[in-house]
């Protein structure tokens, strides 16, 4: 799976071979900017060539202004026009948490849509394609569809609030919980991005303040900056957010919003403690600020795991999630339980965004609710992720690394000791693409951390070629 050698037989010249090898990432978004490029030296030992020619492939690569050079410190992915926006009369200076880009996310999120198998992606955070039961997919699908039933599902847009067969089992789904939520306060969406976005847009105007928890999945952070709103990290340890840092956050800024994964949390895996939760919704209760729950990895965690929404009974607490992580990415179906009050608002922002949702889909989820399937699947996923985690455990450790959380889930949150984000051009020269902690942090800074999916990391090729970067 390895990137294929430099040859000199190449009509190309080895200096115009690796500018090419580079300029490719880049435009690919596989290095996002402000990426430091390897040293000179570093690369011509990796690339075996002379230090001149990486200095002539690098000064290429400056031409093309694809990457700057900065005294002292070296070469960095440049700034694209379409990551820095110019400034506009009357701005006011970015809030000292504010992402500098929302394009740094899309380092991870454009290797999603790259054809399965084509790549190992030890960081990336969906189900292999093998462990996914298509059959079960194709047979609801063809059930909800056959003879008379088609035409009803595709003659008009369905119901602004979702298929009302969808939000019947998604009601009594969430009663596993120990929620009860009426049939009425769920509204589909197009996955769980769009269900944090429509809470989002629906209660906050650009200028707000939002407390989300730090590490976290970096789109969330690069959504909110576009949107305009000031991001407030609040560190996340193993029972929960850090209660005194969001307490003193509350007070000088007024958040109107905390988004966090309270179950399985991204990327760490930690799970909320009870003692956590009922601080974090009293002090949600003293500051007046609504708080969104994704549970989008509900399905791979127990049902009694501590949720806020559960303990808040839908008072303040908005919960979302999707099926991408236990079903299929494709089939976006997500969901919003939401606070009565706060249906009928909720519900116009999703018309005025994207109408309505595709309700073939939310009945064939529907029927793999009511009949016990997406139960069972989720029983058999979890028995395969268990197996897989024991393995990946044994090789990370075996490879010189620690997890900074305890190993659950489907993300390890893997110390290397190294900086892993000038991990991730040797790893690519390698064949492997991994997500290093830079990318989980509101504002880009060195970790040693990376974000690894037990599911995909079980290749012991892989934790060789981190044990290889160790020795350099």
């Amino acid at each position: 799976m390895s990137s294929p050698p430099l040859t000199r037989d190449s009509d190309q010249t080895l200096t115009e071979q690796l500018a090419q090898r580079f300029a490719d990432r880049i435009r690919q978004h596989w290095l996002a900017p402000g990426s430091k490029l390897p040293s000179v030296r570093e690369c011509a030992r990796t690339h075996d060539v002379s230090t001149y020619t990486v200095v002539a492939a690098y000064d290429q690569l400056l031409a093309q202004g694809l990457i700057e050079a900065r005294s002292q410190r070296g070469y960095f992915v440049r700034q694209t026009p379409r990551a820095v926006a110019e400034p506009t009369p009357g701005d006011t200076k970015p809030h000292p948490f504010q992402p500098s880009t929302p394009l740094d996310a899309t380092t991870l999120i454009r290797g999603l849509f790259h054809e399965p198998g084509a790549r190992p992606m030890p960081g990336l955070g969906t189900l292999p394609p093998a462990w996914l039961d298509a059959g079960m997919l194709g047979s609801a699908l063809r059930r909800v569809t056959q003879g008379d039933k088609l035409l009803p599902l595709t003659l008009h847009y369905g119901e602004p609030a979702g298929d009302a067969r969808f939000r019947r089992a998604m009601s009594m789904r969430l009663t596993e919980y120990q929620l009860q939520v009426d049939a009425d306060q769920i509204i589909t969406t197009l996955g769980a991005t769009q269900a944090l976005d429509l809470v989002t847009r629906t209660l906050l105007q650009p200028g707000d303040a939002v407390l989300v928890d730090e590490p976290a999945w970096p789109v969330e952070f690069a959504r909110l900056a576009q949107l305009g709103l000031r991001v407030l990290p609040v560190p996340r340890g193993a029972e929960g957010p850090d209660l005194d840092v969001m307490h003193k956050l509350a007070q000088a800024h007024q958040p109107k919003l905390y988004v966090t994964v309270s179950v399985l949390h991204n990327p760490t895996s930690a799970m909320l403690s009870p003692g956590h939760a009922h601080q974090v919704l009293r002090l949600a209760e003293t500051h007046g600020f609504h708080i969104l729950e994704d549970d989008i990895y509900g399905f791979l965690a127990p049902v009694h795991a501590t949720r806020l929404s559960v303990l808040d009974k839908l008072q303040r607490v908005i919960m979302v999630g999707s099926f991408s992580k236990i079903l299929t990415p494709s089939w976006r179906v997500g969901y919003i339980a939401a606070p009565t009050h706060l249906v009928e608002r909720i519900t116009n922002t999703k018309l005025l965004t994207s109408l309505t949702t595709p309700p073939m889909l939310e009945q064939a989820i529907a029927l793999c609710l009511e009949q016990g399937q997406l139960r069972r699947f989720s029983e058999r996923v979890i028995q395969q992720l268990d197996a897989a985690r024991a393995r990946t455990v044994q090789l990370a450790r075996q490879a010189g690394c620690h997890f900074a959380s305890e190993p659950q889930g489907l993300f390890g949150w893997v110390d290397t000791g190294m900086d892993t984000e000038r991990l991730t051009i040797p790893m690519l020269d390698a064949g492997w693409l991994i997500a290093p902690g830079a990318l989980f942090y509101a504002q880009r800074r060195p970790s040693t951390l990376m974000r690894i999916n037990f599911a995909s990391s079980q290749d012991a090729r892989f934790w060789r070629a981190i044990q290889a970067q160790r020795r350099t």
